[in-house]
């Protein structure tokens, strides 16, 4: 991949991540959790998605074994909800967390954070300061690939972002990573409404892909599929957006909450069936 085309790559990457993640944070407010968790949540019974989403925390966390840890980075990190509960762990003195979101960033800036770090930054780009004993990326190796690569192309992409993780690891670090991924659907069957409208420039993997791109890189220690999780994520989201519609139309327009009603929707749907699926893996680096 030369120098122009991957320059041309990560501009495409920030300008798909904007196209949806910078709506508008008031506008997410309104029907994601208070730590603004727009990821699969881990559900137990008839919860809340509140709770939910704080056992999603949690389940990454034990993954890392961030209870022994000093340092993490979170690659993707959204509005920080991971970070918020890293700040709050006294064995950690250093959290980093990576976006292409400029609101997001503001949004972490503002929470006066003690140990927490942000940067706009592509995972591509990022040369950190020293190496870390965890990493967690929830919901950003979605975005890696885009439609128009081949299946080699995609697995030279994520084995250059593990073998990047395995860099920035200290020896016997784990990497929890959770993506969406190909199921029953064929990669031929993804809705243009998702790649033009929803998240532009972004393709799913599939298994079989993370895998040989992980191949010799980390150990794939444990594997689940969550999509009946997110299925009831993307639910539940589906009805706190529809409770707050007046609201949220005068904060962002008819047009883009009746395309958030329909691509939650259709979500949950994709993973009901098993169109779709969530991977949440933890890997240890290999040396």
């Amino acid at each position: 991949m030369n120098t122009l085309t991957t320059k041309h790559r990560l501009e495409e990457e920030s300008k798909a991540i904007r196209h949806h993640y910078d709506v508008g944070n008031d506008f997410y407010e309104l029907w994601l959790d208070p730590t603004l968790s727009y990821s699969c949540a881990v559900w137990a019974g008839s919860e809340t998605l509140e709770s939910a989403q704080v056992r999603k925390i949690a389940y990454h966390l034990e993954a890392i074994d961030a209870p022994n840890l000093q340092s993490v980075l979170d690659i993707g990190c959204g509005w920080g909800g991971v970070l918020g509960t890293l700040d709050n762990m006294p064995n950690i003195n250093r959290a980093v967390g990576l976006t292409l979101s400029d609101q997001q960033a503001a949004y972490i800036q503002s929470q006066s954070y003690l140990k927490v770090g942000v940067e706009v930054k592509n995972w591509q780009e990022f040369v950190p300061t020293a190496p870390f004993d965890g990493i967690i990326s929830i919901g950003a190796f979605e975005h890696f690939a885009s439609p128009s690569d081949s299946i080699e192309e995609k697995i030279a992409i994520y084995r250059k972002f593990f073998l990047s993780c395995r860099d920035w690891l200290k020896p016997g670090g784990r990497l929890s990573l959770q993506t969406i991924a190909y199921g029953s659907m064929a990669r031929e069957q993804a809705s243009a409404f998702f790649n033009e409208e929803i998240f532009p420039n972004a393709d799913l993997p599939t298994l079989a892909e993370i895998a040989q791109a992980a191949e010799g890189i980390f150990e794939i220690q444990r594997v689940d599929n969550g999509r009946l999780d997110y299925a009831k994520t993307c639910e539940e989201w589906y009805h706190r957006l529809s409770a707050n519609k007046v609201v949220a139309t005068e904060r962002v327009g008819d047009a883009v909450v009746t395309r958030y009603l329909r691509y939650l929707k259709m979500s949950a749907y994709g993973f009901q069936f098993g169109k779709i699926q969530l991977l949440r893996l933890q890997l240890q680096a290999v040396r």
